[in-house]
């Protein structure tokens, strides 16, 4: 490691240090024998028992930073109890929502209306109800982690072909906002289209003693609402998914110059069945993962660890969050700027979190079973020595990020790179904020029968970068990040993630769905009393008005698109974007004293 560390001056380590021993901590120290985590809280909180409610997500905060509440929280056992509860809440025509046990969504999904609603956790609701060897299917209930769910099929030799790449998500929170991996192959990347039944218990008329359960398998319609639900249907309580035979993957990450990157990108996920890029535009690098099945006579034992999602004491946590804020508040760009290239570089240097055995990364490729490949979550995991938290545990100072997701067309991805391209040439530093959440991550996508799923095959650009923990506190690039939030969304037509994004990204959404009237009607006929329904969801869904908020700073936070200099709040004015003329975004006005590098001597 020492030809990484000849790279940079004393002078810059001195900034660097918690940065550096982050990676350092990550390279040596973390993996599931040594570090001990404190798993996050589930969402839901209550000052009395079960009552008087707020809900949140796992980050700790909304994109309008706003506070939901309930009367009340319920945690069935089963789905008898899941039943009962929703029995009776449909009587007193009160408002019902789902919550996952740790909430990963960014978005206002579980949010009821006022402050009378109930709120049904699926927490213990994490049965395994069927395995079918022979007919490859495997039936489970909502509740269940992605994490259960492959560890237990791989023991009878099953695998589920694609997934997210974080396992610590529900199997109802997944169908809830079309959560997705990255394939092109076969079914595609999406958990949903490898969803061949589930039981959704709605509201129900007084003949139906006030619920129905629906059971919809492949062939009936309803089904292609339901696998991509947004939770306004009902509850999901069990899912069967067609699985395949376990199988390996063989992986190799090819780090090269970015210059043919908008040519490559739409053919990449064509060439290799597992297919992702990590674009770093100010380094002018992209990170291909060349990632195909093999058989499992294949020697390898490799494990996928993501670094991301590992273990960290709080104080290194902590640490790299205070410098993080420094450069932001500051306006420290060159530093930023090394900061980042340090991470990746050692992020690329130790495989990504790839081991070949578990323990160690000892080169490429790395072969091993796809239930260790496809996905991990080890900061929930609870064992041995190291006191550690997930990295955006709201309860600890770490990291606090905006997470942006939105897919394109294969045939518009070209044209948006090349876009992108004109900005990072303008000021490629202005890209060192992305780069130090890791890059552009760009997963592919399937075209998917689902009325809410993708109508066309394409590319999902993953966009995470820094967050104020105050409202309307100050950022570097801000102007740089909402033009290419409004490029992708509005030039480009982009879908937003169902279960990310700032508000603004959602505004008109409805109307890029081709199936999305079909939608609108399954939810009348499952909840024509609206109970699973909110003032959010309705305005997702174009039902109502007011997914942009017009108040001081809307479009700082992702709010609302600026039309003047108040939208953006102090120290910024709206201007035009550099690159689409028609983008409106919040540019930080120039101070008498600059920050150029902040470095110290």
């Amino acid at each position: 490691m020492s030809n990484i560390f000849s790279v940079y001056s004393t002078r810059t380590y001195g900034v660097l240090g918690p940065i550096w021993l982050i990676f350092l901590y990550y390279l040596i120290f973390c993996n599931n024998n040594v570090v001990h985590c404190d798993p996050p809280d589930e969402p839901v909180k209550c000052s009395s028992g079960n009552s008087n409610c707020t809900i949140s997500n796992s980050y700790g905060a909304f994109p309008d930073r706003s506070t939901c509440h309930a009367s009340n929280v319920v945690y069935p056992e089963n789905e008898e109890q899941l039943i009962s509860y929703v029995r009776d809440a449909t009587k007193m025509k009160r408002k019902i929502k789902v919550a996952t046990r740790y909430g990963h969504s960014a978005t206002k999904l579980v949010c009821p209306d006022g402050e009378d609603g109930l709120i049904i956790s699926t927490k213990n609701l994490t049965k395994i109800i069927n395995i079918n060897v022979t007919g490859e299917t495997m039936t489970v209930e909502s509740g269940m982690l992605l994490m259960q769910l492959i560890d237990e099929a791989a023991k009878v030799n099953l695998a589920l072909p694609n997934s997210p790449y974080w396992s610590g998500l529900t199997i109802g929170g997944m169908l809830g906002t079309g959560a997705h991996g990255s394939s092109l192959w076969g079914r595609g990347s999406a958990v949903h289209d490898y969803v061949v039944s589930l039981k959704m218990v709605s509201p129900g008329e007084e003949e139906d003693e006030y619920v129905k359960v629906r059971t919809l398998s492949v062939g009936d319609e309803d089904l292609d609402a339901a696998k991509v639900s947004l939770g306004v249907l009902g509850v999901i309580s069990q899912v069967t998914f067609k699985l395949e035979p376990l199988f390996k993957r063989n992986i190799t990450f090819m780090t090269r110059h970015d210059q043919d990157l908008e040519i490559e990108a739409p053919k990449f996920g064509v060439e290799h069945e597992f297919a992702d890029i990590v674009w770093l535009p100010n380094q002018r690098k992209a990170t291909y993962r060349i990632d195909n099945r093999v058989p499992t006579s294949i020697p390898g034992n490799g494990v996928y660890d993501v670094m991301g999602f590992r273990s960290v004491p709080k104080f290194l946590l902590e640490s790299s969050r205070t410098a993080e804020d420094i450069q932001e508040s500051l306006g420290c760009g060159k530093l930023r700027c090394i900061t980042a290239t340090t991470s990746t570089t050692l992020l690329i240097k130790s495989g990504f979190g790839l081991s070949n055995n578990g323990v160690l990364f000892t080169g490429y490729p790395v072969i091993g079973y796809q239930n260790k490949m496809q996905a991990s979550a080890s900061c929930l995991n609870k064992n041995n020595i190291i006191d550690g938290y997930c990295g955006w545990d709201p309860r600890i100072n770490g990291h606090f990020f905006n997470s942006n997701g939105f897919t394109l067309p294969l045939n518009k991805v070209t044209s948006f790179i090349q876009d992108l391209k004109k900005l990072v040439n303008m000021d490629p530093s202005s890209f060192c904020g992305i780069e130090f959440h890791l890059g552009i991550l760009m997963r592919y996508v399937k075209v998917s029968s689902a009325y809410l799923g993708k109508d066309e095959d394409g590319v999902d650009f993953d966009i995470a970068y820094y967050r104020p923990k105050e409202e309307l506190g100050p950022r570097l690039n801000e102007d740089i990040m909402e033009e290419i939030e409004q490029l992708a969304v509005f030039k480009y037509g982009g879908v937003p993630h169902w279960g990310k994004n700032r508000n603004v990204a959602f505004e008109g959404v409805i109307s890029k769905y081709k199936d999305g009237e079909k939608f609108l009607r399954v939810k009348e006929r499952y909840d024509p009393l609206g109970l699973f329904s909110s003032e959010w969801t309705d305005q997702v869904l174009g039902l109502k008005e007011g997914i942009i908020i017009n108040k001081t700073g809307c479009a700082l936070e992702g709010l609302c698109r600026c039309n003047t200099d108040d939208d953006c709040g102090k120290g910024y004015t709206c201007e035009s974007g550099k690159v689409y003329n028609e983008a409106k975004v919040c540019k930080k006005k120039k101070s008498n004293l600059i920050f150029d590098n902040c470095l110290i001597g």
